[in-house]
């Protein structure tokens, strides 16, 4: 009996084994297929293929690869002869393969996709074709009169891909006078001879150097992941300290990009000099940095300023971020790493011009990056709470047979660089997931919050003033004494206890702010744990008695007049107090506000003032023309995954698909087609078919074009013509225009 094809194979599923394989397949729902042989032409593509395969494990691959090379692409094959090939159980693996139409048949006559075979390469376990010149060959016996150079190449090809290039393969000679490896190989019917340059390991070879079997059994398995056992609350504490250094010295980053922001490449992104600077300045490597700056663009901190000479400068995102909680600013940044569409790995590395790739450019930008992140972490979140793998090596290797055609490239690097990346935002601790990362993957923001706000040392309320000035904070600081130690003092190490020294330029800088020699005397009593040091109270008075002798003082605008009298005249009018105007000196007034919005106020006093410039001249100062303020621009977010299929969207497309089948499978009789050139001839015949079938209460094949333009079939008992629609007995309806062709379906 010959093997079905794909179309009859999938018409005989049930509507639940094709509901699985459309959301397992979302490729093939877009747009929805027609019928069962437009949904296997579909799933036949290479395209298609591939895409399928990539979330297949590495068992199930090598049972694929052992299907082609039994030719199942051709032609129908035995499970047998592929449990053989395989040396192993293969019964779980062509179950999920056939889930994905990827395999379809009964046990005794397998067929693939003839596209398989250029979705997965064309050397299947990386073995070459079969050489009909070895048949009968006892092929140990001719192994074992080669050379060790010899064998070598062979060993070396047996490996995969089972080709190489040599310009030895040019000649063809007998054994005797082959000078070389691959002269004698080739004389010997060991190797065969694709071109002139080129040379294949024969099939059976491969198979025998590696020693009788297709696969090797290890690596058919799944390799172990070790773990550590920890406790969830260990894992937490210690992802928590690593947040809360992230934190710090991004809070550091924006302070120092307030001051001085970075210029924008012309190309695009960070500069060398810049960040190699912030580096120096935070304490930190490269890698850091990049990481830095690429979440606080991503989480909208950080913008291009987009003018003449673009600069990186923090938005005013950044304000209310850095006023926020410990846990709610976490939550920011982690947030912000999960959904970046970029690889901040990559900084540092050569493009494909073989030029450096600079930080914050375009060259990171990977949209797929978030899904990859998402895999990696969930792959984590499978462990037990608190266990982490012992080394990220292991975890590469294990997710790398999950999925190895997932990732590209990158697939291995990518999975290094989450973890260190996630280790340093406190999403990960000792190799473990921790209990707000879990929360976070589960969409549980509130959840993450508060997991984060248990990890988190408690806030101290003191602390501990040392005699030669230096401060230490034996924990973090409550958030109203970390700012008061910000202004008084500098940061001299940080870390779980930060030490602050004070000096004659910090207490001048919180002088600065407003506060009074007495405010800082009380601040160090009340909460130094230690005995406030001597020196320090005379530092304070000494410094604050120099301080403010000279003062200096903000104006937008003055006002100067010689009669006293009007000035007064002035200070006692509502404008004075609106605008804030302070005398001076006797003949002098000044405002916080602009000088126009004064003068116009003035006026409309009932005074006369006029503008003049710094020569003393009037002046016209009416605005040019209409000025509109400008506008914040809108954090980019990373794009999501594309949303899965609902239940209900893959009924209706398994009712399309069924129904198109039942179209194809029903007799009809003489077809009446709509005109294409816009004549009304078929159009009223089809009509008055349709209207006779609905008197009849008859079936009626139609063909009609749907909205995306896709042509489809259908059998529909009418129930009623009219108003430019047909509608059916099933509650659908059919525009009239859209329907090409129309026939009574015969009994």
């Amino acid at each position: 009996m010959p093997a079905p094809s794909l179309a009859d194979w999938l018409r005989q599923e049930s509507d639940d084994a094709l509901a699985a394989l459309l959301r397992t397949r979302r490729d093939l729902s877009t747009p929805p297929p027609s019928d069962t042989i437009v949904l296997a032409t579909r799933a036949g593509t290479p395209g298609s293929v591939a895409r399928a395969c990539e979330d297949l494990d590495t068992f199930t691959l090598a049972i694929l690869d052992a299907l082609l090379l039994a030719g199942a692409d051709t032609g129908p094959v035995a499970a047998a002869e592929i449990a053989r090939l395989a040396g192993t159980e293969i019964g779980e693996a062509l179950t999920l393969l056939r889930k994905r139409a990827l395999v379809w048949g009964e046990d005794d006559a397998l067929r693939v996709p003839p596209s398989a075979r250029d979705a997965l390469g064309p050397f299947p376990a990386g073995l070459g074709v079969s050489s009909p010149s070895l048949a009968g060959t006892d092929i140990e016996a001719a192994l074992a009169e080669v050379g060790e150079d010899e064998r070598a190449l062979l060993t070396t090809l047996a490996a995969g891909p089972p080709i190489g290039r040599t310009r030895d393969a040019s000649a063809d000679v007998p054994l005797e006078r082959a000078q070389n490896p691959v002269q004698r190989l080739l004389a010997r019917g060991l190797l065969l001879r694709r071109d002139d340059q080129t040379v294949e390991l024969p099939r059976e070879i491969g198979i025998a150097l590696r020693g009788g079997v297709v696969f090797e059994q290890a690596s058919l398995r799944e390799p172990e992941l070790p773990v550590h056992p920890h406790q969830r609350s260990t894992v937490d504490t210690t992802a928590a300290g690593e947040a809360m250094e992230f934190l710090r010295q991004t809070e550091n980053l924006l302070r120092a990009w307030s001051e001085t922001p970075p210029p924008v490449l012309k190309s695009g992104g960070l500069g060398v000099r810049e960040l190699k600077k912030l580096a120096k300045d935070l304490d930190v490597d490269e890698a850091r940095v990049t990481l830095l700056a690429e979440i606080a663009v991503g989480a909208g901190l950080v913008a291009d300023s987009e003018a003449t000479t673009p600069e990186w400068v923090p938005t005013t995102l950044t304000d209310s971020w850095l006023a926020s909680p410990t846990a709610q600013r976490w939550m920011t940044v982690a947030q912000a790493w999960l959904e970046l569409p970029r690889l901040p790995g990559l900084a540092g590395g050569r493009d494909a011009k073989d030029k450096p790739i600079a930080p914050l450019s375009e060259d990171l930008r990977r949209p797929l990056a978030p899904t990859s992140r998402r895999r990696i972490l969930l792959a984590l979140a499978a462990l037990p709470e608190g266990a982490g793998v012992k080394s990220t090596d292991e975890l590469v290797a294990a997710l790398a047979w999950r999925a190895p055609r997932r990732g590209g490239r990158l697939r291995d690097e990518t999975v290094r660089w989450t973890m260190a990346e996630g280790s340093a935002l406190g999403l990960i601790g000792l190799g473990g997931l921790t209990t707000a990362a879990r929360a976070l993957l589960a969409e549980d923001r509130p959840g993450a919050i508060e997991a984060m706000l248990d990890a988190l040392p408690r806030p101290v309320d003191h602390v501990l003033v040392q005699a030669d000035l230096t401060v230490v904070a034996p924990g973090p600081l409550e958030a109203e004494l970390a700012a008061e130690m910000t202004a008084v003092a500098d940061i001299e190490s940080a870390g779980h206890a930060t030490v602050y020294r004070i000096t004659e330029t910090s207490v001048r800088r919180a002088l600065d702010t407003g506060r009074t020699a007495g405010e800082l005397h009380q601040l160090f009593a009340s909460k130094s744990a230690t005995p406030v040091p001597q020196s320090l109270s005379y530092l304070i008075d000494d410094v604050a008695r120099r301080h403010g002798r000279l003062r200096g003082g903000a104006a937008e605008s003055f006002l100067r007049c010689d009669d006293a009298s009007l000035l007064a005249e002035v200070m006692g009018s509502p404008v004075a107090t609106e605008y804030g105007l302070r005398m001076i000196a006797p003949t002098v007034l000044i405002s916080a506000y602009p000088l126009a919005e004064v003068l116009d106020a003035l006026r409309a006093a009932g005074f006369a003032p006029a503008a003049e410039g710094p020569d003393g001249r009037v002046m016209d100062i009416r605005p040019s023309g209409r000025r509109l303020p400008a506008k914040a621009r809108a954090a980019r977010r990373a794009p999501g995954e594309p949303a899965g299929l609902t239940d209900d969207q893959v009924g209706k497309i398994v009712a399309h698909v069924r129904a198109g089948d039942a179209a194809s499978a029903r007799r009809r009789g003489e077809t009446v087609r709509a005109p294409q050139g816009g004549g009304a001839g078929d159009t009223s015949a089809t009509l008055a078919l349709l209207s006779q079938a609905t008197i009849e209460r008859r079936e009626v094949w139609i063909g009609f074009v749907d909205s995306r333009g896709t042509a489809s079939q259908r059998v529909v008992r009418p129930l009623r013509v009219g108003g430019g629609v047909l509608e059916g007995t099933d509650n659908e309806r059919y525009p009239l225009h859209r329907i090409t062709s129309a026939a009574l379906v015969e009994d």
